[in-house]
């Protein structure tokens, strides 16, 4: 069974920076995409960022220039480094893995609350 685990979350100011951590368990090489999602309360679950296996990344307007993707194959894991966060950072930081087969998996979450 596929698990993915995030971890890194916490409170920071405004101005601060986070490590969101995603372990995935088994090869990472299983999965040709990897992207991080995002939920505020009350509203709908947004796209952030993916990198693909070959390591191009993409990421969302609202955090281009703030917010980094990247995975390490050696530890199974997938990153997201949050420079310069804001209030409107505040949310649930999931983690989300995609098999050519078709199967989606999703972590449980991580809580990033922005505030001073």
């Amino acid at each position: 069974q596929v698990q993915l685990v995030e971890s890194g979350g916490g409170l920071v100011q405004p101005g601060g920076s986070l490590r969101l951590s995603c372990a995935v368990s088994g090869s990472i090489f299983s999965f040709y995409a990897m992207y991080w999602y995002r939920q505020a309360p009350g509203k709908e679950r947004e796209f952030i960022a993916t990198i693909i296996r070959g390591g191009t990344a993409t990421h969302a307007d609202s955090v281009k220039g703030r917010f980094t993707i990247s995975r390490d194959n050696a530890k199974n894991t997938m990153y997201l480094q949050m420079n310069s966060l804001k209030p409107e950072d505040t949310a649930v930081y999931y983690c989300n893995a995609r098999q050519l087969s078709g199967a989606n998996y999703w972590g449980q979450g991580t809580q990033v609350t922005v505030s001073s």
